[in-house]
């Protein structure tokens, strides 16, 4: 079958790769339908995630069952299905918690072996293990389009949201306008944010933040501590989400966010950095940091999405070919393109 392999950094690949095959009871073979580039595929892609030579890479992803081992019980064959973009096993300690996100012996799809040698969605089909965990019915009427979204993108803007406790009230700011930024403003708006700023340099981000209902402020042309602040009465706002994943953002994020506020970081850190500690102490900020619990959150999302109040289509501006992945990536990276959707 045909997959996108990651070669080298900068350098992504279609192969002829093997065929997935059952190994666990509760395993699924899904034949690819649709799936995404994600802004953390591109730390693969510059390497600055470790991923061997022809693995498969991708982790988000709509299909439809092909093969079901005699546990599985969240879907059957021939059922439409969407992933989660990790597996986790139910049974540890985390996950009696729920905190799926931070399962024992969790699995990441597509990347690499140091996050569970667990091949990519990036593909014409895919091994799902612990399918019932891990998959999910598509409702009825939901293109395949915005089911992606459920088990990743928008799964993770509403976790920056539901982890920083937003309340009905609240005023809120969100750095970095890609699509998980972009989809943490419609998660605010949802839980009753009266008011959310956005904060970015992209011209066609800070348009659709201000579609979505967000006031935009664009990161070097304005200062966006002064127009908040303005804004807040002095105070600043209750919760500021950065989907970033840098340290100069997260220090913006504690200087913008109130007295006693959150700060939600959903960005995907990497290295070492310098941030204003003293005075996010000063201020008695509280940080919320960590990969996205999307498992504990998918059914909630997709009822929420099902009910008109979470809408991720407008955020697909491309669709390409499974065979088009090399130069669907460098698109990306380019920053030409909110969201790529692959088909095979």
């Amino acid at each position: 079958m045909r997959a996108v392999t990651f070669q080298a950094p900068g350098e992504v690949a279609v192969q002829d790769v093997p065929e997935p095959e059952l190994q666990g009871p509760d395993d699924a073979i899904v034949q690819i339908d649709a799936s995404g580039i994600c802004g953390s595929d591109l730390h693969i892609y510059h390497g600055r995630v470790p991923v061997e030579p022809d693995f498969t890479i991708g982790h988000e992803f709509v299909g439809t069952v092909l093969a079901a081992g005699h546990e599985l019980e969240r879907a059957t064959v021939g059922e439409r299905v969407l992933g989660c973009f990790h597996t986790a096993c139910a049974t540890c300690t985390p996950c009696i918690r729920g905190d799926y996100h931070r399962c024992a012996h969790g699995r990441t799809f597509g990347h690499g072996s140091k996050l569970g040698d667990l091949q990519g969605a990036q593909a014409e089909r895919l091994l799902v293990p612990r399918a019932n965990l891990t998959l999910r019915r598509v409702p009825e009427g939901m293109s395949d389009d915005v089911a992606l979204f459920a088990g990743d993108v928008l799964g993770t803007g509403y976790h920056a949201v539901a982890h920083a406790g937003l309340r009905s009230g609240d005023t809120a700011a969100v750095l970095g306008l890609g699509p998980v930024g972009l989809c943490a403003i419609q998660a605010a708006r949802a839980a009753g944010a009266t008011q959310v700023f956005a904060i970015d340099t992209v011209s066609d981000r800070l348009d659709m933040a201000r579609r979505f209902g967000a006031t935009p402020i664009h990161l070097t042309d304005e200062d966006p501590k002064r127009t908040i602040r303005a804004a807040t009465a002095g105070a600043g706002v209750d919760v500021v989400v950065d989907a970033v994943g840098d340290p100069a953002p997260l220090a913006l994020a504690i200087s913008l966010v109130r007295d006693a506020g959150t700060v939600s970081g959903i960005g995907a850190y990497a290295g070492k950095g310098e941030v204003p500690l003293g005075l996010a102490w000063l201020k008695g900020v509280t940080l919320r940091l960590g990969l996205a619990n999307v498992i504990a959150h998918v059914d909630r999302v997709l009822a929420m999405v099902s009910a008109g109040l979470l809408d991720p289509a407008p955020l697909v501006t491309h669709h390409m070919a499974l065979d088009q992945a090399p130069d669907a990536y460098a698109l990306y990276d380019r920053r030409e393109a909110l969201k790529i959707v692959l088909t095979p």
